[in-house]
């Protein structure tokens, strides 16, 4: 793992397989109507989710590394 490439952090890695097959078996039935409004809102409350964790890792990244930092 890259310690400044926050998209292979394991939760990452794991919300991103995740999203992914949801997202293929939602595009896999078949269906005369689009998706549902219900169906929306848990497809836009798990991107949240994923942005809101990436943003957690690099924000502890960016910490762990200033706090790494030697001063004086």
């Amino acid at each position: 793992m890259s310690p400044l490439n926050p998209l292979n952090d394991p939760s990452v890695v794991y919300l991103r397989a995740l999203l992914g097959t949801r997202l293929a078996r939602l595009r896999s039935q078949e269906r005369d109507h689009g998706a549902s409004a219900i169906e929306w809102a848990i497809i836009t409350a798990i991107l949240a989710l994923i942005a809101i964790t990436i943003g957690a890792v690099i924000q502890k990244k960016i910490t762990d590394k200033a706090d790494s930092i030697k001063t004086g």
